[in-house]
């Protein structure tokens, strides 16, 4: 990076460079129901931009080949492309090469680390890797915030295994109860997998503090990064997890590719999830061996388009600034929060405004089902997300089935958010509802 970029980034987001920014997704110039786009759910799927867009273009029109396959011109320009693509990924998160799995998007991955600890439970395995195995009388930790995602997983290696599942409860402004999560850590805590930022509250959590208590009683830290890579400063091993994943899609790469951040000793020593190609070393009709980490964990044909439009990606993330991004996106969700809570007859889930918050909200309109808010925001051609955001146990702790979602990223403008302010402001009138 040159000193002239290195100074660039010193100087916060302004409404007038996001305006630049925006003509980098064509998408976003558009009418929906014969209004202005406004996108507000990117917590969902983000844009892309038109790098992003070229470079996988540019890879079928002039490299595209099988990878680690041939010796031929285009196969080896196609695993030059697919590798500096992982190199790219891996430091963005602060990771060396060696530790980032491609995965086809972070629900996978959180599959592979689980299914990949269950083959550890099961039947001979190499020393190395009974590290990893779990049965009755082990304990798995999560948290009641979490995405199905990174629930459902180790509901099932529980299931398969007869290890216990626990999780660490939600206060009601959203935020997790430490005090609770302090008490559950035991000797018999073999896991711990947790989000780094809610996608429904948009509470970052204290990943540092929550990775000793675990590292504390020798449990291993898994770390859902789906909603803190694409918006903060994300650093894996500053944080000291064991394990990350994360998606291209919500950080304006092509769906169908996410990836699985390990440390390099824990990778290699883990049994492999999927089998076949690719990812051997010698076969016979009776056993396989298996390369280390990474290719033991890619079996046949990868993401090769999606990984290289991946690494556009984060590039084009870097050369905006993680850090200016994290600021215009926090000074988005204050002005997101504080906005709804000026409302009459809306609840925001969560902190309230001033509490440090991701680029989002959530929130409940009293008398109008999710579903009929997200309608009227829609034909004003706001986009926004209704439902339980893959997070039903969360709601239901919070005493809702579905609530309504806004989330922001480096494209939207203060004059989006105040559109959208105006439009949840017509809702309950629209509906016939008064009082506050």
């Amino acid at each position: 990076m040159t000193g002239s970029a290195e100074q660039f980034h010193l100087f916060p987001l302004t409404d007038t460079e996001v305006l630049r920014i925006r003509n980098d997704f064509p998408i976003l110039d558009q009418d929906v129901n014969g209004q202005q786009l406004v996108y507000l759910d990117s917590g969902a799927t983000s844009q892309k931009p038109i790098s992003v867009m070229e470079a996988e273009q540019e890879f079928y029109e002039q490299r595209n080949s099988a990878v680690h396959r041939g010796a031929h011109t285009l196969a080896v320009a196609a695993t030059d492309v697919f590798e500096d693509a992982r190199a790219t990924v891996a430091a963005f998160v602060g990771a060396q090469e060696n530790e980032l799995i491609w995965t086809a998007n972070a629900t996978a991955g959180l599959n592979l680390i689980a299914y990949s600890f269950g083959n550890a439970s099961v039947g001979e395995v190499a020393p190395e890797a009974r590290k990893f195995a779990v049965g009755p009388g082990d304990e798995l930790l999560v948290t009641e915030m979490e995405h199905h995602a990174n629930l459902i997983p180790w509901q099932e290696l529980c299931r398969r295994t007869g290890a216990t599942l626990k999780f660490v409860p939600v206060l009601d402004d959203g935020t997790l109860d430490m005090e609770a999560a302090a008490a559950l850590f035991t000797s018999r805590t073999k896991v711990f997998s947790f989000t780094h930022v809610s996608n429904v509250t948009g509470v970052i959590n204290p990943v540092l503090e929550l990775t000793r208590m675990a590292h504390d009683v020798g449990a291993l830290v898994v770390l859902d990064a789906c909603q803190s890579a694409p918006h903060l400063v994300l650093d894996v091993k500053a944080l000291d997890v064991d394990f990350a994943v994360f998606s291209g899609h919500k950080m304006l790469a092509p769906t169908g590719i996410g990836a699985v951040y390990g440390r390099a000793e824990l990778l290699d020593a883990m049994p492999p999830f999927l089998t076949g190609g690719s990812m051997i070393t010698t076969v016979t009709m009776e056993k396989a061996g298996y390369l280390p980490a990474p290719q033991r964990f890619e079996a046949g044909t990868q993401a090769i388009s999606q990984a290289a439009a991946f690494a556009a990606a984060v590039n084009y993330l870097s050369e905006t600034g993680m850090g200016r991004i994290h600021e215009w996106e926090a000074a988005l969700g204050q002005r997101l929060v504080a906005g709804l809570e000026a409302i009459p007859g809306i609840r925001v889930l969560g902190p309230a405004a001033g509490v440090p918050r991701a680029g989002l909200a959530a929130f409940e309109v009293e008398g109008v089902h999710a579903h009929d808010v997200g309608q009227y925001l829609d034909a004003a051609g706001i986009a926004v997300r209704v439902g339980h955001h893959c997070a039903q146990p969360l709601h239901r702790r919070l005493g809702l089935n579905a609530s309504t979602r806004a989330s922001t990223y480096l494209y939207n403008t203060t004059e989006e958010v105040d559109a959208f302010l105006a439009a949840v402001a017509g809702v309950r009138p629209y509906f016939g509802i008064t009082g506050a």
